[in-house]
């Protein structure tokens, strides 16, 4: 019985997925061997010795403690593209309310012409000027991060009439193939910056991205440029954004995610983080999440993850299978044979790989595997965890 513990509410739809007669799932549960979440801060979780996997039902992983997970061995999965067609429609919502003062419009009829009776149509005729805007068509956007919510904004932003500019060094090959041919390659992000009349963010934040967003990037923008962030706040220097909206090069900003210093800015539209808030992302993310967790749990696959090689080998009912997380160092494959060899166990399927520092093996042998064998293997210099399934 394998027993996941639930961090914030996860659609039913994707905890079906998980069969009850093999799985006990509870907000609370001791010893768990998977955890499935969302926004759940795990920073000062403390990170069960039982614990095999983590997955995000989402694409970000800012809340899971990455590091700490690799060195025990915790694979963490996430569902890139699960949410994809919730925030694209989102982003293209954003363009028009960005162009459009249609927010403005609606609280002005709401609000100043609340008990004006049989006035309220004269008044909307004679109001409606102050409430103008910009259409979209023929004007150029530029996508910066082309992965699946990318691809889908410039792809949709194109049928819309829009000349569309997409920048990503590092584009999957899935992805390119995903992109209409309407789109065109920025082969460096100035030029993009220099060239659009609205800008998407589509990029993760981590490290070389986070503050990427600066009064150096906004420079280099068009006067009025509309921004539109429903990736992470951080990739954007706020006190730099303050500046380039009051000075008019920034004519109106977008964003996903707003704290109190953003909120107070002249031209920000603020969001309450309802990217992927739709019953249909949140029911593709759950599932997506519990079948990945699932795949590893029964199987030892892996797909989707952030700090592992995605491997997986198909398995024979005859077999028994060992999962093995170690150090990329090497001889560490020869060490790991010569244990099983040593024990008279026969390897008849093996898969090994690696991702920067961590290397994974799954090995289907043709005998059982002890729990000797197992110590054996766990004592070799640079072996990280071992699971017999």
């Amino acid at each position: 019985m394998y027993k996941i513990q639930t961090l914030n509410k996860i659609a039913a739809i994707g905890l079906d997925k998980l069969p009850r007669d093999n799985y006990e799932i509870a907000g609370e549960i001791g010893n768990p061997d998977g955890i499935i979440l969302r926004s759940f801060n795990m920073h000062d979780l403390e990170l069960p010795k039982s614990l095999k996997a983590v997955a995000r039902a989402g694409a970000g992983v800012n809340n899971i403690p990455i590091g700490k997970c690799t060195e025990k061995g915790i694979v963490v999965f996430n569902t890139p593209g699960a949410n994809a067609n919730g925030v694209k429609e989102l982003a293209i919502a954003a363009l028009l309310i960005s162009s459009r003062d249609i927010i403005g419009g609606v609280n002005w009829v709401k609000n100043d012409l609340k008990d004006k009776g049989e006035e309220v149509p004269n008044l909307v005729e004679k109001g409606k000027a102050n409430f103008g805007g910009y259409e979209i068509k023929g004007k150029t956007l530029g996508i910066v991060g082309l992965g699946a919510i990318g691809v889908l904004t410039a792809n949709a932003a194109a049928d819309l009439g829009m000349n569309v500019i997409g920048y990503d060094p590092y584009i999957s090959v899935d992805a390119a193939w995903g992109l209409s041919p309407k789109v065109v390659r920025a082969n460096a992000l100035e030029t993009l910056l220099r060239e659009s009349d609205y800008i998407s963010l589509h990029i993760p934040y981590i490290d070389v991205t986070k503050g990427m967003f600066n009064a150096e990037k906004l420079s280099l923008c068009k006067d009025g440029v509309r921004i539109i962030n429903l990736a992470r706040g951080g990739l954007v220097v706020n006190k730099d954004m303050k500046a380039a909206l009051e000075s008019g090069k920034v004519a109106c900003y977008v964003t996903d995610f707003p704290d109190e210093e953003v909120i107070t800015y002249k031209n920000v539209i603020p969001l309450p983080h309802i990217g992927a808030s739709t019953e249909e992302s949140e029911d593709n993310c759950a599932i997506m999440a519990a079948n990945q967790m699932r795949d590893y749990l029964e199987n030892g696959n892996i797909k989707n993850s952030v700090n592992f090689p995605v491997v997986s080998l198909d398995r024979s009912p005859t077999s028994t299978r060992i999962t093995i997380a170690n150090k990329n160092i090497p001889n560490m494959v020869g060490q790991i044979s010569s244990a099983l060899a040593a024990a008279g166990i026969n390897i008849s399927e093996m898969v090994n790989k690696h991702r920067d520092e961590i290397a994974y093996n799954i090995i289907d042998t043709d005998s059982k595997v002890t729990d000797d064998v197992v110590a054996k293997i766990s004592a070799i210099d640079g072996v990280i965890s071992v699971r017999v399934i």
